[in-house]
């Protein structure tokens, strides 16, 4: 390679300097992602023009563009269309989604927050669902992307709810969470973004003002999403409220309850009057008893208020 201006590579020295192997280098140029090198002699000569190319196509890889679609956007590019409205479409899409900022956490932090004991299999799967994320050479650190989902986690455990169990409830929210997200953007795709997809990839205009949009929009998802939480939790706590009081004791809704009497009452009473009659004597019984502490209710006011209804 020279020192000019103008830096010529070799293969290998492409490979090196953009992290692609010499495989993947020579992959993109059979698949036309890759401008073909000057041919000097018996070598291949890359430029920074192949680089810089590389460098953008490992980028559009990380968020998420398959090949293909890479080489629409490149060939865009190369007929002079410009990429600065896609890129800045890009970016926006890739951009955070919640002001909430990582941290990180030593494992002596996790092992008193979580019961005060190591517990390498927990880290494991916290790690394996994204709670956690291991810090290549810092064994005993972790990145955490949501603070916020760490606490909870750590509430939950605090109140009584085993880590098992609070996984195993993360897995299913987070299934849920994403089929709401899905529908979120199939449902702005067809009414919002459809107009700025129709070209494949967009001008640079419907791209920057769809850049635009997604600005506009990026919160509405989650704040829909909180308002809907708020109305179903209020709706759905009050009825668990009412059923586990009700079943402890709590007053009922007026009118008729069945009681359970004792098999020994029913014995008996079956050997007394016969078992066709046990429910004409239960409600002779019960009315006469009402009636007793009637007339000995009544008595005692009489009593308390002395002869020709005088007080004492």
């Amino acid at each position: 390679m020279s020192d000019q201006a103008a830096a010529e590579y070799r293969i290998e020295d492409l490979a090196h300097h953009s992290g692609a192997t010499v495989r993947t280098i020579r992959a993109y140029q059979d698949r036309g992602l890759l401008p073909k090198p000057e041919r000097r002699g018996r070598s291949n000569v890359y430029r920074d023009t192949h680089l810089a190319r590389l460098r953008q196509v490992a980028d559009l890889l990380d968020r998420g563009y398959t090949l293909a679609s890479i080489k629409e956007l490149l060939e865009a590019w190369d007929a002079g269309r410009g990429l600065g409205g896609v890129l800045g479409l890009v970016a926006e899409v890739h951009g955070p989604w919640t002001d909430e900022e990582p941290a990180r956490v030593s494992r002596a932090e996790l092992d008193e927050r979580f019961g005060g004991t190591s517990d390498d299999a927990a880290v494991n799967e916290a790690c394996e669902l994204g709670v956690l994320e291991r810090i290549p050479g810092r064994p005993e650190e972790f990145l955490v992307p949501s603070p916020q989902e760490l606490t909870v986690a750590a509430e939950l455990y605090a109140a009584g709810v085993p880590l098992p169990a609070v996984t195993g409830h993360l897995r299913e929210l987070r299934g849920q969470v994403e089929h709401i997200a899905s529908r979120f953007l199939e449902f702005t795709t067809e009414h919002v973004f459809a107009r700025y997809l129709g070209q494949v990839p967009p001008t640079d205009a419907d791209a920057a003002e769809a850049a635009a949009l997604v600005r506009r929009l990026r919160p509405l998802a989650q704040q829909t999403v909180d308002a809907e939480l708020a109305r179903a939790m209020r709706l759905f706590a009050t009825r668990h409220l009412q059923r586990h009081l009700g079943a402890d004791g709590a007053p009922q809704a007026s009118g008729p309850a069945a009681v359970a009497l004792p098999a020994e009452t029913v014995r008996a009473v079956q050997e007394l009057v016969g078992a066709e009659h046990v429910g004409e004597f239960v409600r002779a019984a019960t009315e006469r008893e009402l009636q007793a502490r009637t007339m000995n209710d009544l008595a005692q006011r009489g009593t308390r208020r002395g002869p020709a209804g005088s007080d004492r």
